[in-house]
């Protein structure tokens, strides 16, 4: 898998790293279709860092005065600036945290992210509702908080450190100030967590909630990109050092209310939080990502499993019930294109063939949710069935899988094939798409599902 990255020195590979866990983009496969290659790639696997680079904040400036804003940045630390207004500007410096690991994950190819995600393929159709089409992710989307010891909790904040080590909410943002003093916001299209109970034995899905700046849980605005924050729902607080500057000589900030630091402090409703569990997804508003821990990894299928599975079923010799050739699913590394044994299936009825020209309606038309693109309608040979005729394809990503179960099943409208309850999952598993909307997708395609969404294969074994 990787190994973890060298990064201005403080990052060098190191024997049997601890590994926090791994973020999957949904949509890909296994891997992005030109290939994984350096930072962008369908997956990134988060080790302890050699040495720790997380910050936590440290103090508060109120400033009221450009030259105040320029004083305190020129530091040179991690900051957040929130601008109320043309006059006042809310700055949080942060400071070095030895007991953490920060990865930042975003739309930008600037060193200071770790994982560059970009909109993932298969989203809305030409001509379909604006207001539901997918929309672009943040240069600096959001960081991940691991902490360097035992058990280990990610902890997810939206926006990440820009180059110059700031964050910076100007004034059309939304931003406010909570009740105990701090400051707090959301990014343009949001960050938004989804949290499944039981995650893969027996999971449920959770409620999708939007996470601050500075790691607040809420619930979600009333459209993705809303000026209007949602109710609270958990919080993480952290005390500070506030400085309030109403004086300032030759550029020069002389800060002179202080507060002693105050201790971290919890506050949230059951299952509520920003520490990332298992299973979790995170949407960036284009791409939807899953969160595996270490332990959850070692605990579901590996490639060379799907492969031994794909041998199985090829062992067992399904043919076309008309042609009665021999169909075979192609070895993973080249199941991205058609081979001659490909399996097709019929997805109304399930019935599994080989591919031919069979009973194919003379005109094109596009049913309702079955996805993008046109679809041949074709007729079964088998029970008449009528409805849309395409090639299986296998899931080559095991992380999406929620056991490591035989392929049986497949999606409508896209054919890729996993195990009953992995299809079952997902088909009812709702994303965020666009500004308002949810509807279930392919894990492996990211195509967005019909009801049910899934399909029961039916094979038919050799004759002799």
């Amino acid at each position: 898998m990787n190994s973890p990255k060298k990064d201005g020195g403080d990052d060098v590979p190191v024997k049997d790293p601890v590994k926090y866990g791994e973020l999957v983009i949904l949509g890909y496969n296994g891997s992005l279709p030109n290939g994984d290659r350096g930072r962008r790639k369908s997956r990134f696997a988060l080790y302890r860092r050699a040495k720790a680079n997380g910050v936590k904040p440290s103090a508060v400036h109120i400033l009221n005065t450009p030259q105040d804003s320029k004083a305190v940045h020129s530091r040179g630390q991690h900051s957040i600036s929130f601008t109320l207004s043309r006059n006042q500007t809310v700055v949080v410096e942060y400071c070095h945290d030895n007991n953490t690991d920060m990865f930042q994950i975003g739309r930008s190819t600037e060193s200071p992210i770790d994982f560059v995600v970009t909109d993932t393929s298969g989203g809305g159709k030409e001509g379909e509702d604006p207001s539901i089409a997918p929309s672009t992710i943040s240069r600096f989307a959001c960081r991940i908080v691991c902490e360097r010891n035992p058990p280990y909790t990610a902890r997810i904040y939206a926006a990440g450190f820009d180059s110059s080590k700031n964050i910076f909410l100007g004034e059309k943002a939304t931003k406010w100030k909570n009740p105990d003093g701090h400051m707090d916001g959301l990014t343009t299209n949001g960050v938004l967590v989804m949290h499944p109970q039981g995650f893969p034995e027996d999971p449920k899905q959770g409620l999708w909630r939007e996470i601050s700046v500075c790691g607040d849980v809420y619930a979600l605005r009333e459209t993705r990109s809303g000026p209007s924050r949602g109710t609270l729902v958990s919080c993480l607080r952290f005390g500070y050092h506030i400085y309030i500057s109403s004086v300032s000589l030759w550029g020069l900030c002389f800060p002179f209310i202080a507060h002693k630091c105050l201790s971290v402090r919890h506050l949230q409703a059951e299952g509520e939080s920003s520490a990332l569990r298992d299973g979790s997804l995170v949407d960036l508003c284009g791409a939807t990502l899953l969160w595996r821990t270490g332990e959850g990894l070692m605990r579901s299928p590996t490639l060379r499993h799907l492969e031994a599975l794909r041998q199985e079923l090829n062992a067992s010799r399904p043919q076309c019930p008309v042609g009665l050739s021999t169909l075979a699913f192609p070895s993973l590394p080249r199941s991205h294109s058609l081979e001659e044994r490909q399996p097709w299936v019929y997805l109304a009825c399930g019935h599994v063939h080989g591919r031919h020209d069979w009973g194919q309606r003379s005109e094109r038309e596009e049913e309702p949710g079955e996805g993008e693109g046109s679809t041949t309608r074709r007729e079964c040979p088998l029970c008449r069935s009528v409805g849309p005729y395409v090639p299986l394809w296998l899931g080559c990503e095991p992380a999406v899988y929620v056991d490591a179960g035989a392929p049986t099943h497949g999606f409508v409208p896209c054919g890729h094939v996993c195990s009953e309850r992995t299809a079952k999952y997902w088909a009812e598993t709702p994303l965020p798409h666009g500004t308002h909307a949810f509807r279930p997708v392919c894990p492996f395609c990211s195509t967005a599902l019909s009801s049910p969404g899934w399909t029961r294969l039916i094979f038919q074994g050799p004759i002799d």
